[in-house]
């Protein structure tokens, strides 16, 4: 039984490692200080082609059909959204790691937030609504207290409405690398009262700026459910992770638990982006439903 365990969380570790990898050397979108020569050479040939030639590349039938695909994709969240009339001058602060800040959002949206704010947006019917979003890929727990006193995100949690937030996997990977010689599911269970501390502290943090704030924590998902099921601790992990969450939500009469697990067990159709880790558009999708689910009783105006 050791020896199998053993075996397991070797094929973890290579696998999660390699995972690691691409998402921390993932280009970020927009970044083309390091542009190659080919795409360098490339560029310039654009610049000197014909007015013709770009409004040839620029079609209107090209722009029509990522627009159907765009919107036949948040079908379902715009039939959620449709005739909601919000509070009046609503604000939502979205916080957290790479979920918040869209990663793998193959639209270049800004995730499961940017689709929530497409959806809402309505001049007519929700003119001031205000969504800000600081998601960083990367963030932990502990990385998300620090960000939290900064002038900016500390003074737009002083007037939200509504705080929504993805935090947790960073948390899971960080354990790997300090343990990657010899890595054991104990040294999960060791971080748990610490994780369990620091959302504690992000949560009363958010309630001492806005004690009026409504707080919405999602949980996390397996991205290896779909692809590795020879590998049912990683499933553990998450669960433990997730039931930590609920937990401390639970705690606090202004916080309620969004779960997504369920979202991506077995899923008809992929949703996870090409590094096989973040969502992708359809994804995100899928959690901005759920999330408009759980906060339209909140953001919806009672005429």
């Amino acid at each position: 039984m050791k020896n199998k365990w053993f075996v397991t969380v070797i094929v973890a570790i290579i696998l999660l490692t390699g995972l690691f990898i691409i998402i921390t050397t993932q280009e970020q979108p927009g970044n083309n200080n390091d542009t190659p020569p080919e795409t360098q050479e490339q560029a310039d040939k654009n610049n000197d082609t014909t007015e013709e030639d770009s409004a040839e590349t620029e079609s209107p039938e090209e722009d029509h059909s990522i627009g159907e695909d765009l919107k036949e994709s948040f079908t379902n969240v715009i039939e959620n959204a449709v005739g909601l009339f919000i509070k009046k001058d609503l604000k939502i602060v979205a916080l957290g790691d790479s979920l918040t800040q869209g990663v793998g959002d193959d639209s270049d949206n800004g995730g499961y937030v940017g689709i929530l704010e497409d959806n809402l947006e309505n001049e007519e019917l929700n003119p001031n609504l205000m969504i800000e979003n600081y998601g960083k890929r990367g963030n932990r727990t502990d990385q998300l207290i620090e960000r939290m006193k900064t002038e900016e995100i500390s003074s737009s949690l002083e007037d939200t409405d509504i705080v929504l937030i993805t935090i947790g996997a960073n948390d899971v990977m960080k354990v790997i690398k300090d343990n990657f010689q010899d890595l054991d599911y104990q040294d999960f269970v060791e971080q748990h009262e610490q994780y369990e501390q620091n959302l504690n502290q992000i949560f009363q943090m958010i309630l001492e700026k806005n004690p009026d704030a409504s707080i919405y924590h999602l949980g996390l998902f397996n991205p290896f459910a779909g692809y590795f099921n020879n590998i049912p601790e990683m499933g553990d992990i998450m669960s433990d992770w997730n039931q930590i969450g609920i937990k401390v939500s639970e705690e606090y009469e202004e916080v309620t638990f969004i779960p997504i697990e369920d979202l991506f067990v077995n899923p008809e159709e992929t949703l996870l982006w090409e590094d096989h880790f973040h969502p992708n558009t359809k994804g995100y999708k899928l959690i901005a439903e759920r999330v408009l689910e759980y906060i339209r009783p909140d953001i919806e105006r009672n005429e």
